[in-house]
């Protein structure tokens, strides 16, 4: 398939710009074997006792960042990804990129520029207190470039799910948001299971694929981890008959990745890596029984993805279905579950 196949139509007043005044007040198109509008507080209903909920907790951090060349021409940074306590990969917006060794200030604190990996930046921060710590207080929350605002109190708060405890990512995990306490509450009454895997979203998830053979196109890495209890719950899932529902493309990644790498189907051992895994139509998956998800840039490897799940004729009919009822797109949107199209997953 070519990139131009997924493209579509999509007004601009339809781009949320603001969260809902509540986490679970979204609107949910359950995808089936017809396009069911429903509410994302229906989502309990919809699953089975002994289903296995599974969701990313990643934290975003202030990944934004404004130095300025000791020649005084500013510098803006955009982490990718944090490495380890002194160094990070990072895009720069810069009208002359820095050469190895130059220097970027950041108020008091300096970053060095080590080498560049393609159209990365490989830096390492000099002050004593680690990475995060810098990026805590220099930093500004990454809102996605179609969010047309500024980040304010608000958006602190609600581009955060309220699980993220894993601070690394550089975007929301952004099918997580709809959750909030309650609808965790509903989950658990109905007899559903919920578990959680680390995926850290690189900036890499807004990269536009720039190729129109899809075979020619590179993914950025993305790290994740997947610990032995989330091991443990899925085979109890599977042994009682429920099914895995991955919150998310970046739960479907971590967890598709550490079948492929382990090449496995339906069960996982623990596994930490890197993921350049890249979904597109004729994949076959081999974990997740249900995918949650938002509404996906036209012709992003995200719709790629879910066009693999869900059929590409059917995915695309949904999405031109959501944009006729007026539903909002991108993170701050409205959300999709999507049952599988026959013959992509296992078994």
């Amino acid at each position: 398939m070519r990139r131009t196949d997924f493209r579509y139509e999509l007004p601009p007043e339809l781009i949320a710009q603001h969260p809902n005044a509540q986490r679970s007040a979204s609107r949910l198109l359950h995808i089936g074997a017809g396009l069911d509008d429903r509410r994302i507080v229906d989502l309990p209903q919809l699953l089975a006792p002994g289903d296995l909920v599974i969701f990313n907790d990643t934290r975003v951090i202030p990944a934004r960042i404004f130095g300025r060349k000791p020649t005084g021409g500013q510098v803006e940074i955009f982490v990718e990804r944090v490495l380890d306590d002194r160094e990070l990969l990072a895009q720069l917006g810069v009208s002359k990129k820095p050469k190895a060794g130059s220097v970027i200030e950041v108020g008091n604190d300096r970053l060095t520029m080590l080498d560049r990996d393609d159209d990365l930046f490989h830096l390492r921060y000099e002050g004593d207190d680690g990475v995060l710590a810098f990026l805590e207080r220099a930093g500004r929350l990454p809102l996605p470039p179609y969010i047309e605002h500024s980040p304010d109190a608000v958006d602190a708060e609600r581009y955060q799910t309220v699980f993220a405890r894993e601070p690394g990512a550089v975007a929301a995990p952004t099918a997580g948001l709809h959750f909030d306490q309650p609808l965790l509450d509903a989950l658990k009454a109905r007899g559903i299971d919920t578990g959680t895997l680390t995926l850290h979203v690189g900036a890499g998830t807004f990269q536009p694929v720039r190729v129109d053979d899809l075979s020619e196109h590179r993914m950025h890495g993305e790290r994740y981890a997947i610990d032995a209890n989330l091991c443990t719950q899925i085979e109890a899932a599977r042994a009682r008959g429920g099914r895995v529902v991955a919150v998310g493309t970046t739960v479907t990644r971590a967890l598709e990745a550490a079948a492929v790498a382990q090449d496995r189907e339906g069960t996982l051992a623990p596994m930490r890596g890197d993921t350049q895994l890249f979904i597109t139509p004729g994949y076959r998956f081999r974990v997740i029984d249900r995918l949650l998800t938002n509404f996906h840039l036209p012709e992003s490897t995200l719709l790629m993805l879910v066009s693999a799940y869900g059929g590409y004729e059917r995915m695309m009919a949904a999405y031109r279905h959501a944009v006729e009822q007026r539903y909002r797109f991108f993170s701050y949107g409205d959300a999709m579950l999507i049952e599988p199209a026959p013959g992509v997953v296992r078994g």
